[in-house]
């Protein structure tokens, strides 16, 4: 099934945004992807640098909630705890890591006691929070700093940012070289080329989905 894209959302890729992230895959269920990234120069997308393999969630790719419509009748969408990458097109809400790092993009550093609330029943749901500046209600969060580098580096993908109840939650682009629980992840020197890369003046996006879709979500 393919997504007919509206002249709305082509619109606003093609006048909003002049950087894109492009992550294909061979189908719905393989949790490995290819990176892309494309510039904006004189109304032209021109390819940057090589492609690059990702992992995404380990039980493949589902409708994520972005700019895109979700195909009516669509068979896999993104659900909380599901294993699944959201597919789409979404801003890119900012970077961040575990200490400073000169980039144009907003980054922010994490410390141990920022938590990701990934609790449906929260009204932090879909939240990144201090949680010693908030009441810890929540029952179930991701750490934003802890022992492994997973998170050393990485951009806050803006799916549901309604944060609809079960709807997925927490979705980064991060370190890691094994399927993940619904990010995009690859190498450290990898992920700190993009953030290099990223300026907030080009509106960056994330398009994010199978080959047999991603044809209908691209602006080229």
């Amino acid at each position: 099934m393919k997504i007919i894209i509206s002249i709305f959302i082509l619109i606003t890729i093609t006048q909003a945004s002049q950087q894109l992230i492009v992550v294909t895959t061979k189908n719905w269920s393989t949790s490995n992807g290819l990176l892309q990234r494309y510039s904006y120069q004189k109304e032209h997308w021109y390819k940057v640098g090589k492609s690059i393999k990702v992992k995404i969630g380990r039980n493949g790719l589902g409708w994520g909630i972005g700019l895109h419509k979700i195909p009516r009748g669509a068979k896999y969408i993104k659900k909380e705890g599901d294993g699944k990458s959201p597919a789409g097109i979404f801003k890119l809400k900012q970077a961040f890591g575990y200490k400073p790092f000169k980039i144009a993009y907003p980054y922010k550093v994490y410390k141990e006691s920022d938590h990701c609330v990934d609790d449906v029943n929260s009204k932090f749901y879909n939240r990144i929070v201090d949680s010693t500046k908030v009441k810890k209600t929540y029952k179930s969060y991701e750490n934003m700093k802890f022992n492994k580098n997973f998170y050393k580096y990485g951009i806050f993908v803006d799916h549901n940012p309604n944060a609809k109840k079960g709807a997925g939650s927490c979705i980064f682009i991060h370190i890691k070289r094994v399927p993940t629980a619904g990010c995009t992840a690859m190498r450290e020197d990898e992920i700190k080329s993009i953030l290099k890369w990223l300026d907030p003046k080009k509106n960056p996006l994330l398009i994010q989905a199978p080959k047999s879709e991603i044809e209908e979500l691209l602006p080229f």
